[in-house]
């Protein structure tokens, strides 16, 4: 079944209603082919119930569905994962965040650091985090997630001194790291109900050692992933892998 998100003001509980507008009109219309009596999964983006719904008017703009029932299963994880992701060429950001998005990851924030090749102009940097932001909704509907991830704006590392507090380990992979490794950093914070795990990866070129110096200042764990260099969009992916599959509480 497919899944779309709406806002609170689209759920009108008292009649039990909801109205679907936007991109996804066209979507159900034309792409999915689906008509009145078919029934679809939507999803409040504010507080990430779901609701089984059939589909009761299609019109140009706008779709109105009946609330069948509200559906009591979660797919959210117990572990919430903030990928920073120093800003790589081409696709492979979108790659990251497709991904990661299936994989559970919670946020993005893109990140400046001294090798990234890629120099995103301030202009277009709107542009960019929309573009990102909207590969992560349909990722996310794709996964049937409770949440669309958020694709923050762009930082730079001295940003980071402000926003790693709060977190229950931040994991940065380090190419030239050989004594630590990320199951021991998760070992360590283990056996917790709810976790908030932050992880850091370079670019292509990776990270320069003052930076490293700087984020372990900040409270950053340098970790190994292993004796094979991982791609810049490999790295992100087995990271919360692994954390999931060494935190995540499975029902």
């Amino acid at each position: 079944m497919s899944k779309f998100f709406v806002n609170s003001k689209n759920i009108d509980k008292k009649n039990c209603k909801i109205t679907i507008t936007g991109e996804d009109v066209n979507h159900i219309k034309n792409v999915l082919r689906y008509s009145v009596g078919d029934k679809v999964n939507v999803c409040n983006k504010d507080d990430s119930k779901n609701y089984l719904s059939k589909i009761v008017e299609i019109n140009s703009d706008y779709i109105i569905c009946d609330i069948v029932e509200e559906l009591e299963k979660r797919v959210e994880s117990n572990v919430l994962i903030d990928v920073y992701q120093g800003i790589p060429k081409a696709d492979k950001m979108e790659h990251i965040i497709k991904k990661g998005t299936e994989l559970g990851a919670y946020s993005f924030t893109p990140v400046r650091l001294k090798r990234c090749v890629v120099k995103i102009d301030k202009n277009d940097e709107t542009k960019k985090i929309e573009r990102w932001q909207k590969i992560s909704e349909v990722a996310a509907k794709q996964s049937l997630r409770d949440i669309i991830p958020e694709v923050r704006n762009i930082i730079d590392i001295n940003d980071f001194e402000s926003i790693l507090d709060g977190y229950d380990v931040v994991l940065l992979a380090y190419e030239n790291e050989r004594m630590h490794y990320i199951k021991e950093e998760l070992l360590k914070i283990k056996n917790k109900e709810y976790y908030k795990i932050a992880i850091i990866v370079g670019p292509e070129g990776g990270l320069e050692e003052s930076e490293v110096e700087l984020l372990e200042k900040f409270g950053a764990k340098t970790i190994s992933l292993g004796n094979r260099i991982l791609r810049t969009e490999t790295a992100p992916l087995q990271m919360i892998s692994v954390i999931m599959y060494e935190l995540e509480k499975q029902d």
